[in-house]
């Protein structure tokens, strides 16, 4: 080994100011004999003219400020390595490591050998790097070297820490790592023995149960983890002086659910049953690097089929191409501007030589086991020799790999920063050129354009074979533990405002959080769906948001690789899906637990916004065919229900219903479940019960039911009226029960039938409290009962709500009957004013509970549908004596109804019809969207775009002058007729008769 050192290799300062100063302090250093002896000082200060030793600290100084300081105070490395060698010297630095702590040993003691030790080795291997005496392969060897020795130091002074804290024996005490169970899997460069100068390391850290028998199984983790944490401070804990290596513990099994130590049998478990395929790629790399070395050897090897399948794996294949069909992989220069450019990550560099390696070594090293080399050039130099790529190719991306490596190694030289990123500016370019070794800024520059554009041209060719082309413009890589930089500004570009929260949620799906991912499959297919999903989520007003109510909608699913198949073959409904979560995050909740329903979508019939009552009843009846018992009916009525609902909930959002056809259409959807189910709910009870002679029930809609405007979250407001024949005293079945018992209990089954739970969720809740005598009033009234009641006991506001009675089921006759006894008590001639102070007596009650104070309160807000069917209510109660016609459940109508009657100024009649149609619009949107305490006002442009259009406004702002516009005007109409019916001049009803 040379002892001097040939200038004509060393790269030239770029800051001879800073050569002088350097120079200066160190002469001080020298004389002040604190870091180094008299005798040695003396040495080396005759060295400092000799052209090795001056143009090694010319190059030192003027090049980087952290070498700088690390000669400072370390100058007997200089000389040692001058007078010795690189490799003499590096065994010396490092011999203190090869063997355990003694057991007197503190962690602090620790700390600072370990520190001290780096510093001494970061030095020396600076210099024989820029010495060019070391070549790259034996630089990044040592580096990894002194790493591995770093961390089974370390590794040992806190297991001896932990056995004399937590109280248990270490099997040998002289050495606390031989046969502990505990180890250390070295992981990316650090497993392949490639880190770089200011590399973090990856690690992971197993520990072996079975042979951890002196802890028990309780303790052994939380142990394992304080330990792990200790060893972790002992590494990277920043002092005097400095850190040993920055650790990065993500690559351990799903990082994010994990703690940082787990066992070796629960790693085992998850790489057999939930690894993915960049898993597999990275343990190609791994290596014990500390701790116990023949339990992480069998570890190791128990994972060799994880890791080389025996045979080409198609499964996995298509998996590593959907990976690649997410990289933007570019041919030549294009665009690519270096300032700033990333070595590693960017187009054309470190990251892309690897993968091309890897993704090769994944196809072919199952079956040759001469292709699993851990190590970069290596892997290449076998693909070729193998036949697999050509010799071109291989000798390319070598020369390229070591080029960007060493201009790697020179952007972290100068401050001991992880970083690959080339500076910004020209005369920090002009400091790299200098350092790497060229004679001007534009020869590095057309150099390292040459490597990075060979590199593109290879690695592109990786995807020629494919005939699906990225469907984006830049990269979508979820691999790994770190964002990808060109993911994140390619979910930028989309419009995601928070790309690491966007990237961090796909790593976790793909880490099998999620029923939906669990399979293998699964995430096969969704790696291939993601440029689509992201693209479609990303074409939202909102893309946050609609990724989160996505991420929502996938953690409700049981499972996932039939929806993510569907999607694939029909890629539309990946646009229908974003439409929904983007805009309507209730019904993308209610979608995510009931995923079926996308099936009905693929049906040609799925966006008729005319689907008659008898077509539903009839498609209804035919499912419920396939049930053969109760629970079958109710479980098959639940999904052909949620699926009608889903599609009334879809039109409405695409606008394609208007607001009445909406509400109408959920009304038929209830009517029709109704007629659907209680047939066969009566004759099960039949069966036990019998039948009562001249018997019969009806079922009777009231409220928003009975008028046809329900909303996606409507109750159902009943009632329950029967008959008998005169005479009849019981059922004749072989458990008989008397009429008002018969019919109480068949009511009460008709209504579990609709409100119970099921493994389906439950069709509608219900709201008994309008039948008579209300909530003490029995379940099911009598016929006679109901009218004795309706003429002489009920309230005025029992007969307001008669006003939107609908008999929906039940016989024919008793239906008519039932209706024509409403009909009667509406007709009624009444007082005029009591019915005018009856009402508003109400009215002031209700807003006493509900005061209505939020603007999108529709429903109890001042001037909104609380008070224009009051209204409707009252002009019904007031005129259907003389004009029956008014007489109608839905409220719009009567409106209608009472300006062609001339009951009502025409004009302003229209204008109530319309304000009912407006509120009930954004009241649907409202119900479909938003869970009941959400403001509007906060929620999404696309939500606020979405509810203007119902409102049929230009936009939000638009929309709220609109609401305000028509609360005053219903609130002046219902002050005029009902509050203060005074007309003074200028009422709108100053003309009413």
């Amino acid at each position: 080994m040379q002892t001097a050192w040939d200038p004509g290799n060393l790269p030239r300062p770029f800051d001879r100011d800073r050569v002088s100063l350097g120079y200066q302090r160190l002469h001080e250093t020298l004389s002040s004999s604190e870091t180094i002896s008299p005798e040695d000082a003396e040495t080396l200060t005759g060295l400092l003219d000799h052209d090795g030793m001056a143009a090694m600290l010319a190059c030192l100084f003027g090049n980087s400020p952290y070498l700088t300081r690390t000669v400072l105070r370390e100058p007997n490395v200089l000389l040692d390595a001058y007078l010795q060698g690189f490799d003499s010297c590096f065994e010396q630095i490092v011999a203190p490591l090869t063997a355990p702590p003694p057991e007197q040993a503190s962690t602090a003691g620790t700390m600072a050998l370990l520190r001290g030790v780096k510093r001494r080795a970061a030095l020396l291997i600076a210099m024989a790097d820029l010495a060019r005496r070391w070549s790259m392969a034996e630089v990044v060897q040592a580096i990894s070297w002194l790493a591995d020795l770093s961390l089974d130091y370390a590794l040992a002074q806190a297991m001896r820490d932990a056995a004399r804290v937590r109280k248990f024996t270490l099997p040998c005490p002289d050495d606390p790592l031989r046969q502990s169970g505990v180890f250390v899997i070295g992981m990316g460069k650090l497993g392949a023995q490639e880190l770089n100068y200011s590399s973090d390391v990856d690690v992971i850290l197993l520990y072996d149960q079975e042979k951890i028998d002196y802890l028990s199984a309780d303790q052994a983790q939380q142990v394992f983890v304080r330990l792990t944490r200790d060893w972790v401070k002992i590494m990277e804990q920043l002092t005097g002086d400095g850190y040993v290596f920055r650790m990065d513990l993500r690559l351990r099994p799903d990082p994010g659910s994990t703690p940082l130590a787990i066992s070796a049998r629960a790693a085992e478990t998850y790489y057999e049953t939930l690894g993915q395929n960049w898993e597999r790629a990275a343990m190609i790399k791994a290596r014990i690097v500390a701790g116990d070395p023949a339990c992480g050897t069998a570890f190791l090897n128990r994972l060799i089929p994880f890791v080389w399948r025996k045979h080409l794996d198609f499964l996995a294949l298509q998996d590593i191409h959907g990976i690649k069909r997410q990289i933007n992989a570019q041919r030549g220069y294009h665009d690519m501007t270096l300032n700033g450019h990333n070595v590693k990550l960017g187009q054309g560099g470190i990251r892309e030589i690897e993968f091309f390696a890897q993704t090769q070594q994944l196809i072919w090293g199952g079956r040759d086991a001469e292709l699993r080399s851990p190590q970069t050039p290596q892997t290449l130099q076998d693909l070729a020799a193998k036949g697999h790529i050509t010799f071109l190719a291989a000798a390319d991306l070598q020369a390229a790999y070591s080029y960007l490596r060493i201009v790697e190694h020179r952007l972290q030289m100068i401050e001991d920063q992880q970083t690959q990123t080339l500076p910004e500016d020209s005369r920090g370019m002009a400091h790299i050129a200098t350092f790497v070794g060229h004679g001007d800024e534009a020869e590095f520059r057309k150099t390292l354009l040459r490597h990075l554009s060979c590199v593109q041209n290879h690695y592109a060719e990786l995807f020629e074979d494919h005939d699906d082309p990225p469907e984006l413009e830049g990269n979508l890589v979820f691999t790994g533990a770190e964002d990808d930089p060109g993911t994140l500004q390619t979910l930028e570009n989309l419009g995601f405002e928070r790309p690491e929260q966007i990237s961090a949620a796909v790593r976790a799906w793909h880490h099998g959080r999620y029923r939906a991912t669990r399979s293998r499959r699964a995430r096969e297919i969704l790696t291939e769906l993601i440029p689509s999903l992201l693209k479609a989520l990303g074409g939202t007003a909102n893309p946050d948001m609609a990724f989160r109510s996505f991420d929502a909608f996938l953690s409700h699913l049981p499972g996932g690789v039939q929806l993510f198949s569907l999607f694939k073959t029909v890629p539309q409904l990946l646009e229908l899906l974003a439409g929904i979560v983007g805009s309507a995050p209730r019904l993308a909740e209610h979608l995510g637990r009931n995923a079926s329903v996308l099936d009905f979508v693929l049906c040609p019939e799925f966006f008729d916004s005319d689907w008659p009552l008898n077509v539903l009843i009839h498609e209804l009846n035919e499912k419920l065919i396939e049930g053969n018992d109760v629970q079958d009916w109710l479980d098959l009525t639940r999904r052909w229900a949620n699926d009608h609902k889903f599609r009334l909930g879809v039109l409405s959002l695409r606008g394609d219903l208007t607001p009445h056809a909406a509400g109408r259409g959920l009304a038929d959807v209830a009517d029709t479940v109704i007629a659907g189910l209680f047939p066969r709910i009566e004759a099960e009870f039949q069966r036990k019960h019998g039948k009562v002679a001249g018997g019969g029930l009806v079922v009777l809609a009231m409220g928003k039911h009975g008028g046809q405007e329900l909303s996606a979250s409507s109750d159902l407001d009943l009632i329950f009226v029967y008959d008998v024949a005169d005479g009849v005293q019981e059922s004749d079945g072989a458990h008989p029960l008397t009429p008002g018992l018969y019919y109480t209990r068949l009511s009460q089954r008709l209504i579990n039938a609709l409100s119970a739970p099921t493994g389906e969720g439950i069709l509608y809740k219900l709201d008994m409290r309008l039948r008579p005598s209300g909530a003490d009033g029995p379940i099911a009234c009598r016929l006679d009962t109901f009218e004795d009641y309706q003429n002489t006991h009920a309230w005025t506001w029992e007969h307001m709500a008669l006003t939107r009675l609908r008999a929906i089921y039940g016989p024919d006759a008793l239906r008519k009957k039932t209706t024509a006894i409403a009909q009667q008590v509406l007709m009624r001639q009444r007082d005029r004013e009591k019915l005018r102070t009856d009402v508003k007596e109400m009215r002031e009650r209700i807003g006493k509970t509900h005061p209505g104070k939020k603007s999108f309160d529709i429903k109890y807000r001042r001037g909104g549908l609380v008070d224009l069917e009051f209204i409707a209510q009252y002009l019904q109660l007031k005129y259907a004596h003389d004009h029956p016609e008014i007489l109608s459940a839905t409220t719009r109508y009567v409106f209608k109804s009472a300006g062609t009657l001339g009951l009502l100024n025409s004009g302003e009649a229209g204008k109530l019809a319309d304000a009912c149609s407006f509120w009930l619009a954004i009241q649907g949107v409202e119900r479909l969207t938003l869970e009941n305490a959400s403001d509007p006002a906060d929620q999404s442009p696309d939500l606020q775009r979405l509810m203007a259009k119902a409102g049929l406004c230009e936009d939000f702002d638009a929309l709220v002058a609109k609401m305000t516009e028509t609360a005053h005007f219903v609130t002046r109409c219902y002050e005029a007729l009902i509050a203060s019916p005074q007309r003074a001049p200028g009422s709108p009803y100053e003309q009413i008769g």
